[in-house]
Order: C-alpha cells, then sequence, then structure tokens
C-alpha cells in the first residue's frame, strides 16, 4: 500500500503519567517537564493527608507529607501546583475521593483566577468514595452522606462544567485487593448504580441522559492480557445494557463506556524488576488492540515501583511505551481486530454471565453499608486465593516461583536507583501552611466555614459554599472538619472474619507449631494485626491476618489508620504476643521510631515487632537498629514463611535461648 493510500489513523488515547510528590512547586515543575516530553494530560496523585482530610500540620500527617502524592491545604498551594500550565487547554484527572468536592473547588478558583472560561474545563475527579470502603482506605465520611456528596459533584458540574467527569468509577483497587475479573465487573458496575440512583433525584430528568454519559471508569488491566481484553469489551456491553435497560437511555452516545487505565501495580515484583517493562507493556496491550473497547486515557506504572519512588527517567520510559504503540505501529489504522472471533465471543459471554450473577448477589442486599461489607469479605478472600496459587506454583510468577535465579539487575544499582522524597520538602510545606493561616482573613474563613457547615446540614449541594470557602482561604483541614462534625467518622469493614476459612493446604504443620507454642505461654497465642499512619492499603495486613486465623493463631486486627497510642492500647489489652505493622506509604521510619519509643516507655519493649512495607535496604537496617524483629518487603510472597517466624518469636524456648 502506498503511503497516499494508508487508511486515516485513529486519535490516540490521552497519554498521563501518575504524578505528584514532596510539594506543590516540585510537582509543577515534573508536570512541566512530562507535558514538554509529550505527555497529553495530567493525573494528579495527592498525599494521604490531602485524601483523607488533613493540614500538612495535623498530628495524623506526621511523615506522610508529599510522600504518596502533592500536598495541598490551601488555594495558595493549588495555584502553585498549576503554575504556568493553562487550565483550559488541560485535560487534568485528579485521583481524589473523600475531599473530591474541596480539590475541585480548589481547582476551579485557580482557573477562574487564570482567566478560564470554567465552562470549557476538561478533565475528572475520581470521586468514588465506595472502592475507598473496600480496598483503599481514604474515605471519611460514613457510606450515605458519601454519596450525597458524589452526586452533589455531579449535579454541580452538569450547570457549570459540562465537560468534566464529575466521578470516575474505579475498579483498578478493586483488582489490586484481589478481585476477580468477574468481580472487578460486578462491583464496579454496581458501585455506579449506586451513584445514577442517587443522582436521579438531583438532576432534572431531561438531563439525566446527558450525566449518565459523563460518568467515566477508571480500571486495571492485568497480566492475563486476553481475558482483559475481553472483560473491557464485557465492560462496554453491560454498561450499554445497564444504561439502556435500568436508565432509558436511548442515545447511544450516553450509553458509551467510556474509561481510562493505569496497567496493574500488584504484578510488579521486586524480584528481577526488570521484567516488570514486559509485563506494563502486555498489559497496556489489553487495554489498546480491541478498538470497540479502547481505553481514552492510558497511565503506566513504572518498571521499579516495587522498589521505591520513581524517578523521572523511570516515568519517561514508561511514556515513550505509549508513544512507541501510538505512533510507530499501524495499531490505530485499523477496525477492531477481535470481531466475531468465536474465542473472544465465548470469554466476554462467560464474564458477563458471572457478573450478572455477582450483580444479582448485591441487588438481593439491603443497605450500602451491608453490600460494603459483603464485597469487602469478597476481595479478601479472592485475594487470599490469589496468594496461595502463587505460594503453591498455580499461578507462575517469573523471578518469583519460577526462574528465580539469573544476573543481577544493572538497572538497580547505585545510590539513585530510586527517587527519594526531599527530607526538608515536610519543612517546607509546614512553614508554607503557617505563613498561609498567619496572613488570610480570619473573619472570611469563619464566615465561610459557617456557610459550609449549614449548606452541609440543610442538605444542600456542598459545591458552592466549598468554593466560595477556596477563595476566602479555608484549608484542607478545616474543610473537612466541618465535614466530619456534620456527617460522623467512619471506620470500614476489615473484611477479615473470625472464623477460619476452609484454606488448609500446607497449614498443618503451622497449627501443630501454633498449638504447641501456645500450650506453653499457657494461652493461645496472640497477634497484634495494625496499620499506623493513613496509609488505607490494607491488602497485606489483611492477608496476614487471615493466613494467622487460619493457622489457628488468636488475631487481633481493627483496619486502617491507627495511632501509635491506639496500638499500644490494644498490645496492653489484648496482652499481645506479636505486634505486626504494616505501612506501604513510605513512612515507616518516623511511624516506627514513634511507636518503638512508646513501646519502651510503657515498658512493653518485649514484645517482638515485625513490619511490612516497600522498605529500601537502608531503611530496614535502621528499623533493626531500633528492634524491629523481621522486615518484609514485596519479595516475601510466601505467608507461611511469615506465620513460622511468628510463631518462633514467641515461642518461650526460643526466647530464653537467644
Amino acid at each position: 500500500m502506498s503511503q497516499e493510500q494508508k487508511p486515516k489513523a485513529d486519535r490516540p488515547w490521552l497519554f498521563r503519567t501518575y504524578a505528584g510528590h514532596s510539594t506543590a512547586a516540585a510537582s509543577n515543575a515534573l508536570y512541566r517537564s512530562n507535558l514538554a516530553k509529550g505527555q497529553t494530560g495530567l493525573s494528579v496523585a495527592f498525599d494521604l493527608p490531602t485524601q483523607t482530610g488533613y493540614d500538612s500540620d495535623h498530628v495524623l500527617a506526621r511523615g506522610e507529607v508529599g510522600k504518596v502524592g502533592v500536598p495541598v491545604c490551601h488555594l495558595g498551594d493549588m495555584r502553585a501546583l498549576f503554575d504556568a500550565i493553562p487550565l483550559e487547554q488541560m485535560n487534568t484527572s485528579m485521583t481524589i475521593n473523600a475531599t473530591a468536592p474541596w480539590l475541585l473547588a480548589l481547582y476551579i478558583a485557580v482557573a477562574e483566577e487564570q482567566g478560564a472560561d470554567v465552562a470549557a474545563l476538561q478533565g475528572t475527579v475520581q470521586n468514588d468514595i465506595i472502592k475507598e470502603y473496600l480496598s483503599r482506605g481514604t474515605y471519611i465520611c460514613p457510606p450515605a452522606p458519601s454519596l450525597r456528596m458524589i452526586t452533589d459533584v455531579a449535579a454541580y458540574t452538569r450547570e457549570h462544567l459540562p465537560k468534566w467527569n464529575p466521578m470516575n468509577v474505579c475498579s483498578y483497587h478493586l483488582q489490586e485487593a484481589g478481585a476477580t475479573p468477574q468481580e472487578e465487573l460486578a462491583f464496579a458496575l454496581a458501585t455506579a448504580i449506586a451513584v445514577l440512583d442517587d443522582l436521579q433525584s438531583k438532576v432534572p430528568a431531561e438531563h439525566f441522559p446527558a450525566m449518565v454519559g459523563r460518568i467515566s471508569f477508571f480500571v486495571n488491566a492485568g497480566i492475563r492480557f486476553v481475558t482483559e481484553m475481553c472483560k473491557m469489551r464485557a465492560f462496554v456491553e453491560l454498561w450499554d445494557e445497564i444504561c439502556r435497560d435500568r436508565y432509558g437511555v436511548e442515545d447511544p452516545k450516553y450509553r458509551r463506556f467510556r474509561y481510562g487505565v493505569q496497567v496493574n501495580s500488584l504484578g510488579l515484583t521486586e524480584q528481577q524488576p526488570e521484567n516488570n517493562v514486559y509485563r506494563i507493556l502486555i498489559e497496556m496491550l489489553a487495554v489498546t488492540l480491541s478498538k470497540d473497547a479502547r481505553a481514552r486515557a492510558v497511565q503506566l506504572p513504572a518498571w521499579n515501583e516495587a522498589l521505591g519512588l520513581p524517578r523521572p527517567w523511570d516515568q519517561q520510559w514508561s511514556l515513550r511505551m505509549q508513544q512507541i504503540l501510538a505512533f510507530e505501529t499501524d495499531l490505530l489504522e485499523y477496525d477492531d481486530l477481535f470481531e466475531g472471533n468465536p474465542a473472544v465471543e465465548r470469554k466476554v459471554a462467560a464474564l458477563k454471565e458471572g457478573a450478572r450473577a455477582e450483580l444479582a448477589q448485591i441487588d438481593g442486599l439491603g443497605d450500602a453499608q451491608q453490600k460494603i461489607e459483603f464485597m469487602k469479605a469478597r476481595l479478601v478472600e479472592s485475594n487470599a486465593a490469589r496468594i496461595a496459587d502463587i505460594e503453591s506454583g498455580a499461578t507462575t510468577v517469573v523471578g518469583v516461583n519460577r526462574f528465580e535465579t539469573g544476573e543481577p539487575s544493572p538497572l538497580t544499582a547505585g545510590e539513585d536507583a530510586i527517587m527519594v522524597s526531599d527530607p526538608q520538602a515536610e519543612a517546607d510545606q509546614l512553614d508554607r501552611l503557617a505563613t498561609w493561616k498567619r496572613t488570610r482573613d480570619a473573619a472570611a474563613v469563619d464566615r465561610a466555614l459557617a456557610e459550609l457547615k449549614t449548606a452541609a446540614r440543610e442538605g444542600r449541594n456542598i459545591m458552592p459554599p466549598s468554593i466560595a470557602a477556596a477563595k476566602a482561604g479555608v484549608t484542607t483541614g478545616e474543610w473537612a472538619d466541618v465535614i466530619r462534625k456534620a456527617f460522623g467518622e467512619y471506620r470500614g469493614p476489615t473484611g477479615v472474619s473470625a472464623h477460619p476459612s476452609n484454606r488448609t493446604e500446607g497449614l498443618d504443620e503451622i497449627r501443630d507449631r501454633v498449638d504447641a507454642v501456645s500450650r506453653k505461654l499457657g494461652r493461645r497465642l496472640k497477634f497484634l494485626v495494625g496499620k499506623p499512619g493513613l496509609d488505607g492499603h490494607s491488602n497485606g495486613a489483611e492477608q496476614i491476618a487471615a493466613r494467622a486465623r487460619d493457622c489457628g493463631i488468636d488475631i487481633t486486627y481493627e483496619g486502617i489508620r491507627l495511632t501509635p497510642d491506639e496500638i499500644i492500647a490494644a498490645a496492653r489489652r489484648d496482652d499481645a504476643h506479636i505486634i505486626g505493622l504494616s505501612i506501604l506509604s513510605g513512612s515507616h521510619i518516623p511511624l516506627i521510631t514513634e511507636l518503638m519509643a512508646k513501646l519502651h516507655g510503657e515498658n512493653l519493649s518485649h514484645i517482638p515487632v515485625i513490619v511490612g512495607g516497600i522498605i529500601p535496604d537502608e531503611d530496614a537496617a535502621r528499623l533493626k537498629s531500633l528492634g524491629v524483629a523481621r522486615i518484609y518487603t514485596p519479595k516475601d510472597f510466601e505467608l507461611n514463611a511469615i506465620m513460622g517466624d511468628i510463631v518462633t518469636l514467641a515461642d518461650p524456648e526460643q526466647i530464653a535461648a537467644q
């Protein structure tokens, strides 16, 4: 075919990288650099205090500021974050949920300062609080008021930001928490249904179909690439069916399944991490090869995210992967490559059937709380089955449970193999926050907070008073404090029941050891599992707690967001033999330092402490110097080996022999 005869290529998807760290100014520099390299949209990562509604100077924010994203406490931070980036020309995705109304309010205020036409703004707030109860833990309020705030944002954007996606139903973290493809389909669609059912009362009937068309999805694509591609085709067909049959949406353009994707981070390995490049590429194909189910936006993790914070070069490598597929290959020149394929059609039909069965179970439950508890328990059990298959070798992970031997990776050598957060960033953020609070108009802040409180209690839309509060100088923590007082705080289900599962493979020997040590102790071996700080990624803690339960250990696991004092109190109350802590946000040094000091001060330093997380070797050495007994990182996938360590650490004879 001659150059002149080449078919017209489709436009590529939006190229994004998920980024934000340290401070707003540092993140702005990273965004501008990435845009200069050919990135076509922004995807903002916020730090945990911002996500959970705390200012950087709050006691719970200690050690978490700027770690997993950018801290945004007020209008000045948001202004610095988008300095010299014209928001009217940008498509911005903000991964924010519990504080989504507030961050969108700040974004609108900055856009107005830039002179932008707010009605022209394009982008997305994730705004999916339901998945936070299931998998990521950055919720603030109970389900009912959280759902109300989701639809407040949707109703406001319909009127004022017609090109904005007010909710991004996020199944990404469901897969990260262990969801099967059928569960990912069903739980995400159940979330969308809950939101649309609530939204119907807030939007005029004639505008409702267009609002259905503004709902978007954010999905995950794992390594089983044929299954994942079929899952996306199933999503397209099921969403069309729901929109048509449940909501009466007739116009096909409003029934389109619009989604962005980040491919799977759960499968990235600390062992032989260079293999992650291939994994990321294969996973990207699942959401790009099928034209009829192609992603609207793609962001890829970096190859070394199982080791620590990726450098700009690592993010560039992932961006180039997208650009090569879009611009060097001929993928975008063809119609759907899988149309009419019988194997694909069979797989899609099977996934749809499984998803419908899951949806029917969820629909048969009572209120939102019951549905959340059901889905959370299903995720914990599915993740346990996934891990057990890796342990047994039923699922192959190259470099982990097969083909483990190999050459050391030259990519991980040297001090600069991963990026380290600026240790001065938190101090800088705190200084600027103090200045902001000191120099703003306190009376205007008080008036704005009073109006926000009244609107929340009267049931009015939360967005107008939030925007007014942003302009008045209110901070993230102050906004969230009003929300907490109006709606109450909440502790979500853990998904870990007190009853052992039916899993028996490889557990008999450990159960015998647990029984023997329990007899020596004079009571059942007691294991306290905790997650200090604001990190809500609880998958690891849940699996450790569930496996310990199945081994016959008496566990206490009360969920996420525990202060050191709460962990100390639980250890004393339960007379724990072992304390296990999970921290995945990178804040292990300050949090464990504080906890170990308090254990010593309370005369509880005899209790062995084990810690899990993404912990570099030099940090592991420091934690051990503080008295931590064992440290586990993503390479330690054999949970039974960890159970064996727990039994050994609690054994009185072993302790006496040391």
